[in-house]
């Protein structure tokens, strides 16, 4: 069950390599831990899709527009924290090779943006061959050796439906066991510990954050546990067998899934009652996962992050 709030707001945020970013309505700001054990924090400059017309913002619209904007968000914030981060570490000194040397002779200061850059090339099209075209090609085999499956769009949908999921439950629990994605993790729980804090109209300080949860309705886990679930309904419509040409229409059909699992969420974060609990009641037990409990530090990252983008006249409050 969702904490109880005495306000709602729409600030929001993610976690980052050693840091967090919040999202206010007028600013960002990523505060990062740095190497001495000070915390950096910057405010990001960022030119929003949704803001050059009210088209993107109408409903449905701007849930795959949004989905865009933080995905580009993400990736700078996250550049910024990765530079932080390690600033002022020794590492050890290793002849770089003739490849590595012609790299940074072409790229220079560059190098890292591209290196970051081809990283969420290959993971996009990681994600299109996992989630969208392996469970067809597995479901199309299982047909094969089962033809009774193969009867009309349901059982199809449902199947990839629920492979996507176990996909993505499998991956994030297999992450989470390494150090690096452990701590974005506890990151990832400051981040809306924090966030309820403020909710409930307390002073923002480590020992007040601490006692709140770490599962928050508004959570990107939660946004990506609906849209595979609206992808199942989605799905249903979809009658093409071949794994190429399902996947091609999975894509082109992938704004739906985003906008209306994007107003799902909206819906949870400004109610609470048995509808929007169900609803969100899948992303918040994915969120046992994706959150893990942090220590002090960690808070003190998030706090500083919060405080900067917290509007003094309410207007982010919904």
């Amino acid at each position: 069950m969702p904490e109880k709030t005495k306000i709602k707001t729409s600030i929001g945020g993610s976690a980052l390599i050693e840091g967090i970013m919040m999202r206010g309505p007028k600013r960002t700001t990523v505060a990062v831990r740095m190497n001495d054990k000070s915390i950096y924090t910057e405010d990001i400059q960022f030119k929003y899709i949704g803001s050059k017309s009210k088209f993107f913002r109408l409903p449905l619209i701007r849930g795959f527009v949004t989905l865009i904007d933080s995905m580009r968000l993400s990736m700078k914030c996250l550049m910024l924290s990765a530079e932080k981060s390690v600033e002022g570490t020794e590492e050890e000194t290793e002849e770089p090779s003739k490849f590595e040397k012609w790299l940074e002779d072409k790229l220079g200061d560059k190098l890292f943006g591209v290196i970051m850059t081809l990283a969420s090339i290959l993971g996009v099209a990681l994600a299109v061959l996992l989630f969208f075209a392996v469970p067809t090609f597995i479901f199309n085999s299982l047909a094969k050796v089962a033809p009774a499956l193969d009867k009309g769009t349901i059982w199809r949908s449902v199947f990839e439906g629920i492979l996507k999921i176990a996909i993505f439950l499998v991956y994030i629990i297999i992450i989470s066991r390494t150090p690096d994605m452990k701590r974005t993790f506890m990151y990832h729980g400051a981040e809306h510990k924090t966030i309820f804090c403020y909710e409930n109209l307390e002073e923002l300080t480590v020992e007040n954050v601490r006692k709140y949860k770490r599962f928050h309705p508004r959570c990107g886990t939660s946004f990506m546990i609906i849209m595979l679930l609206v992808g199942i309904i989605v799905g249903l419509f979809i009658t093409a067998k071949n794994p190429l040409l399902r996947t091609a229409i999975k894509l082109l059909l992938l704004p739906v899934s985003c906008g209306v699992g994007y107003e799902l969420i909206k819906l949870c974060a400004k109610y609470d009652n048995v509808f929007t609990r169900i609803i969100a009641a899948p992303g918040l037990a994915a969120q046992r996962i994706t959150t893990i409990e942090p220590d002090d530090s960690m808070i003190e990252v998030a706090i500083a992050a919060i405080k900067p983008v917290i509007p003094e006249n309410g207007e982010d409050r919904i």
